[in-house]
């Protein structure tokens, strides 16, 4: 077990760390931003007509405005398949018949993750996490990554950044429970730890989204709000909130101790 301090607050006897990978170990925005605006490009090129302004309602849908990616949005904090739901919607309010629109969505997001493969080379690490996992580790806690990224990308995020020490990795994709599932934490307990599963109170979440907020707030020690990994710091509504909320605006604030 260790002690971890950071954003005025102290949690001890943690077991586990729960990270959080885009926004919060991944820098993402400039690649989310290009896929935004080359998925809307792909649908608009599928349309016969106007397409909602010129896709500017599409752009808003996702979370795009004036060129400015909200950290909270769509595109930054939702699923690839909440992502494409919410396409075919928009392309269902513009007279596309239901599976036409799904169609089109899909087909014009694998176009756009095509012409910016791999998403691993323009997704580098945040400044202080090989670090602060390494510090981890070398204090035999368990870490695992929940992303609502799809589960390959997470898998090859890890191989590209060479996070072997990493102990379980989970993504979205068929069959995955997503980490918006009121019982996700228990499940990640059982994953994380192994052959010996970890306490909820014994976990800490770090994430900068209110997914991951409410993760912590299924029953962990706490929750450390990652702030600064966006050009505009995300919003996330704590009022209320059950558990400790520690923000912090670089990883290096983070301190383990034995």
């Amino acid at each position: 077990m260790a002690t971890i301090r950071c954003g005025g607050h102290t949690f001890p006897s943690i077991e586990a760390v729960l990270f959080d990978k885009d926004g919060t170990l991944a820098d993402v925005e400039g690649y989310l931003q290009q896929l935004g605006y080359d998925r809307v490009h792909k649908l608009c090129d599928r349309s016969n007509g106007p397409l909602l302004d010129n896709g500017a309602f599409l752009l808003s849908a996702f979370g795009l405005v004036d060129g400015k990616l909200d950290p909270a949005g769509l595109l930054a904090v939702g699923s690839r398949q909440e992502n494409e739901v919410a396409a075919a919607a928009c392309l269902a309010a513009d007279g596309w018949p239901w599976i036409a629109a799904l169609t089109a969505a899909k087909a014009a997001f694998c176009e756009a993750e095509r012409s910016l493969a791999p998403k691993t080379k323009k997704t580098p690490l945040i400044a202080g996490a090989a670090a602060l996992i390494a510090r981890l580790k070398d204090l035999q806690l368990k870490v695992g990554i929940v992303s609502a990224d799809l589960h390959r990308e997470v898998e090859a995020f890890i191989t590209h950044h060479e996070l072997s020490r990493i102990d379980w990795v989970w993504g979205a994709g068929d069959g995955h429970m997503p980490k918006t599932h009121p019982e996700f934490l228990q499940f990640a307990c059982c994953e994380v730890g192994g052959e010996q599963p970890v306490a909820p109170q014994s976990v800490l979440v770090i994430g900068d989204s209110a997914s991951d907020l409410g993760v912590a707030e299924q029953g962990a020690a706490g929750f450390v709000a990652m702030m600064g990994g966006w050009s505009t710091s995300p919003t996330i509504d704590v009022e209320g909130a059950e558990c400790a909320i520690a923000p912090i605006s670089h990883l290096d604030q983070v301190e383990v101790f034995a």
